[in-house]
């Protein structure tokens, strides 16, 4: 939850002449790099499972495809957030998009595989809902004065929500739950997320570069301009993507214990995170009135209160 709300602060940090879709090239560098990374330390020791290498080379085909239509299903969906972040600010962005992600995301991963109490984590996950509403309504109230495009990033971030409710459950596809004695032909935690990782990487040459040439706000970019970049720059973005991996990986090894559809959604607890950071740290309200305040802090009761029920629905 910590990392999946805290990577898009890297972009932040990138932000002045460096565009997010160049961004977007190193935040993907990192996610594959630390997947990588993880696979051949923490996913090759210990007497449990099966080593790294070993893993990938007795999966079957199945699980390959789901694991990185995990990946192009994502890359899409976050695409279109950060996109929606670039326009309309990260309070926004973050809250619609993955906020829809997850009521949906656990809906469709509570069907896969049905652990926890779904009375407790369906009520969590609908004060979740009022949640989202009221930052929408708080933003739309703040942004009469603002120069960003608030309805161009509520409909990029409802988009990329949906589509970001599929990839989870998709790389759950591909894994064997139960990680000590995993079953043959499907992937555990660290192979399922390098090969994620790959369908990443591989769909960011058509639909980031897509983008580049079409890009949703400002003009086009080169894959010159990439290369133009300084070090610091390309290493903030890798850093983004690392954070985040460490978010995914964590998220696979709890979901064989709290069960996909919680994991899942405590993950999406990220959407408070993101909203923290953009109210109290960046000052995206800066100057707000007091009934957006109020809104704001309705909102965040919410979400807290919310992700404590989808916490207890694992007890």
């Amino acid at each position: 939850m910590l990392c999946w709300g805290s990577w898009a602060n890297t972009q932040k940090l990138a932000e002045g002449n460096w565009r997010f879709e160049l961004f977007y090239w190193d935040y993907v560098l990192g996610i594959v790099l630390l997947s990588l990374v993880f696979g051949l330390t923490l996913g090759s020791i210990g007497e449990g499972g099966r080593p790294f290498l070993e893993d990938l080379g007795q999966a079957d085909l199945s699980s390959y495809w789901n694991a990185l239509a995990g990946g192009v299903v994502f890359n899409l969906a976050n695409i279109l957030i950060v996109a929606a972040i670039s326009v309309s600010g990260m309070a926004v962005a973050f809250p619609v998009g993955i906020g829809l992600a997850l009521v949906l995301g656990v809906l469709i991963n509570y069907i896969s595989e049905q652990k926890g109490d779904p009375i407790l984590l369906f009520m969590g996950v609908a004060l979740v809902t009022v949640a989202i509403v009221l930052d929408a309504m708080a933003y739309k109230k703040n942004s009469k004065d603002k120069a960003k495009d608030v309805s161009k990033g509520l409909k990029l971030a409802l988009i990329g929500g949906v589509l970001m409710s599929f990839f989870y459950f998709l790389v759950q596809q591909s894994m064997s739950l139960n990680f000590l004695s995993p079953e043959v032909g499907r992937f555990t935690p660290y192979s399922a997320v390098f090969v994620f990782a790959l369908g990443i990487l591989l769909s960011n040459f058509l639909f980031n570069t897509i983008l580049m040439k079409k890009p949703v706000d400002g003009a086009p970019v080169s894959y010159k301009d990439y290369f133009a970049g300084n070090f610091k720059v390309h290493l903030v973005g890798i850093l983004g993507g690392a954070i985040w991996c460490v978010g995914m990986a964590f998220s696979i090894i709890a979901s064989e214990q709290a069960g996909p559809a919680i994991s899942y959604g405590l993950g999406q607890g990220a959407t408070m995170v993101a909203a923290f950071w953009g109210v109290f740290v960046w000052k995206e309200f800066k100057g707000a009135s007091t009934s957006t305040q109020t809104m704001l802090k309705s909102m965040f009761a919410c979400f807290i209160v919310g992700i404590i029920i989808i916490i207890y629905a694992g007890i």
